[in-house]
């Protein structure tokens, strides 16, 4: 779509764009053991491959439909049979998760139970990367309710 974008004139693009509601969905990224964060020598290599897309097909379509379903005559409501889709590239999402494994067994996981790795005991990791998947929300709120529980943990290690 932004090809064809760009050959709109600048004061009917400002026009659609004051007029227009964008939609964002998502769903989860499911774990997957090849999906992984390596360093190669002094670069960062990312290991990635889409999965779940059969549900955000659907969940994609679903939308359209109740989309298209809107009445015509509905007030303020232009008919539009045109819903361009894309997916973001890697580098532009945010709340990686599963990066950092977690678990009891140093063999096969980067965190214990309380989010310290395994080699390094002052080292803990307190974002999303150790959830094993992303529900497709926004994970900020247990992301912090995380944060409490390892900072409740830190300060009877402290004491």
């Amino acid at each position: 779509m932004a090809p064809f974008v760009k050959l709109i004139p600048h004061f009917e693009r400002h026009l659609l764009a004051e007029r227009s509601v964008g939609w964002w969905l998502q769903t989860e990224d499911l774990p997957d053991p090849n999906n992984r964060v390596r360093v190669v020598g002094d670069k960062i290599h990312v290991d990635y491959t889409q999965n779940n897309t059969e549900a955000s097909d659907r969940l994609i379509h679903r939308w359209t439909s109740v989309l298209k379903s809107i009445p015509h005559s509905a007030k303020h409501v232009l008919p539009f049979s045109l819903y361009p889709r894309t997916h973001l590239p890697e580098q532009a999402v945010a709340h990686q998760c599963g990066s950092c494994r977690f678990g009891t067994d140093p063999k096969t996981s980067v965190l214990d139970i309380n989010c310290r790795t395994h080699d390094v005991d002052n080292l803990y990791v307190v974002d999303s990367s150790f959830f094993p998947s992303n529900s497709g929300a926004n994970p900020t709120l247990t992301i912090m309710a995380n944060a409490l529980r390892v900072g409740a943990h830190l300060a009877e290690r402290l004491k």
